[in-house]
């Protein structure tokens, strides 16, 4: 067989236009460095003025499902109540257990609808433990088992709420994307750079991690029974295996530290507010997701937060013959006085 190069081979970009990322973690192997993810973050006050910064944390990004909180919290905004554990998974990249898949259904129901109003794409659950339990049981691909399905529940049933059309709820020009589009850009304080479409069909906005910590800031510190803001954060917080599944490191951060909101995303994207308005926002450049806690928690402990009880997802063992031999760990990125005080405009 030969192979032929593509038609329209895409040129390559110049490293010039490239995010000038830093080294956030590493893993050694007895004693010799193995492997090093590079990044950048930021941390945002509640006024939003920059606390603490590495890397390039104001060139654009995709959150990817970091932004299902902010969607929600649309949602809600136009309407949309749900019991605080269906809200939760409203806001989900959930692992796709049958209490998610359930869940899911639920909200379906609710409003009127089946599953064949989802316009998600079809996926295995996402969670180890959970696509093998599905597997087993002879389980296919479906729209309800794939991550994003309590999010297109919930913003099926929120066409239904508003009269709107369910058919073609995903299509940017729709009044619940342009009413998402204006809420995102609301609580990021942001006009997104450009739109693309994120792995389940849904608009994605490329915006800045500065822009995101503010939006999670925002949500962590919202109160008040009027509040989508707070509405969907305390869902989240209080059902944490909803808003992600159980053995999932979101799951144990907002467990182990209280008020704290954790959302992640695909690529290497994770999201943290605080309850006094704080905001943590991460991006590791290789797309890779085992960088992106002992980074945040690095972070995390630079702000004074007690991250006593976080050992356990701020690094991991290398093993080597099934016993440790090395360590998966934050840099100390930063210790340099140049990368801690970025300035908060372009």
């Amino acid at each position: 067989m030969i192979l032929t190069a593509p038609t329209h081979s895409p040129a390559p970009l110049a490293p010039r236009s490239l995010p000038e990322h830093v080294p956030l973690a590493v893993q050694t192997r007895d004693g010799l460095v193995e492997s090093v993810h590079c990044g950048s973050v930021i941390a945002t006050a509640a006024d939003a003025t920059t606390l603490l910064t590495a890397g390039q944390p104001l060139a654009p990004f995709y959150p990817r499902s970091a932004l299902k909180p902010l969607q929600a919290v649309a949602m809600v905004r136009a309407g949309l109540e749900l019991p605080v554990e269906l809200l939760a998974l409203a806001s989900a990249s959930h692992s796709g257990s049958a209490a998610h898949r359930d869940g899911a259904l639920r909200i379906l129901e609710l409003h009127g609808l089946t599953p064949e109003d989802l316009e998600n794409n079809t996926d295995l659950p996402y969670g180890v433990p959970e696509r093998e339990e599905w597997l087993g049981g002879g389980g296919q691909a479906t729209q309800l088992a794939q991550n994003c399905s309590g999010k297109h529940a919930a913003m099926a049933a929120t066409c239904v709420i508003n009269g709107w059309p369910v058919r073609g709820y995903l299509d940017p020009a729709h009044p619940l994307q342009q009413l998402v589009a204006r809420t995102v850009a609301d609580l990021t304080g942001e006009d997104p750079e450009r739109t693309s479409t994120d792995g389940c069909g849904t608009p994605l906005f490329a915006l800045t991690l500065r822009g995101m910590a503010r939006a999670f800031g925002r949500l962590a510190s919202a109160t008040g029974p009027g509040s989508a803001e707070a509405a969907v954060a305390d869902a989240m917080r209080r059902k944490p295996e909803m808003a992600a599944g159980e053995d999932r490191d979101v799951t144990a951060l907002m467990r182990l530290v209280p008020g704290l909101l954790a959302k992640d995303g695909f690529e290497g994207v994770q999201l943290v507010g605080l309850p006094d308005g704080r905001g943590v926002a991460v991006k590791i450049s290789d797309g890779g997701d085992r960088a992106r806690m002992p980074a945040t928690v690095r972070v995390l402990a630079a702000l004074d937060v007690d991250t006593s009880s976080l050992a356990r997802i701020a690094a991991a063992p290398v093993l080597g013959g099934g016993r440790p031999v090395g360590l998966l760990q934050a840099t100390d990125f930063l210790a340099s006085p140049a990368t801690s005080n970025a300035p908060d405009a372009p």
